[in-house]
């Protein structure tokens, strides 16, 4: 568990990856933590510092476990991303049975500036999504 999350805090990192992406998210609550995700994703390639969602996506996303609803998210933010040239700046999820309810206020990817290599697919290696005392923690590793 990240020292952040036992103290009730939310955040990101990017860790070093041979020729892929790795994001470590934590927070509080499950879904706090895949927001974390998605933001730790989006600021690995572009800055998205003060940019504005104007186009707001409203999915659901349902699967069997965590960890496969945190590649769903993923895998819906590379989708928008290759195929809209959209990403999210901002996200909201909400629990609904069997998944999460996001609202993915989106940007076009074109306007902001590049930091990095975008990401082009989620991968299953190392995945991880665990609920501890203090909070949740997820990892979860893209190919770039």
């Amino acid at each position: 568990m990240r020292p952040d999350a036992a103290a009730g805090r939310s955040g990101y990192r990017t860790v070093p990856h041979t020729a892929d992406l790795r994001v470590e998210a934590w927070a509080p609550t499950r879904e706090e933590c895949l927001a974390q995700a998605v933001r730790g994703v989006c600021a690995s390639f572009l800055d998205v510092t003060g940019a504005v969602g104007t186009h707001p996506r409203d999915i659901v996303l349902r699967a069997d476990r965590d960890e496969d609803v945190l590649v769903l998210l993923l895998e819906e933010v590379v989708y928008r991303l290759d195929t809209q040239g959209e990403v999210p700046v901002d996200v909201e999820l909400a629990p609904v049975d069997g998944g999460v309810r996001a609202v993915l206020h989106m940007a076009e990817a074109g306007s902001l500036p590049v930091t990095g290599a975008a990401p082009k697919a989620v991968t299953l290696h190392d995945l991880a999504m665990v609920r501890g005392p203090q909070g949740w923690t997820c990892s979860v590793t893209l190919d770039v």
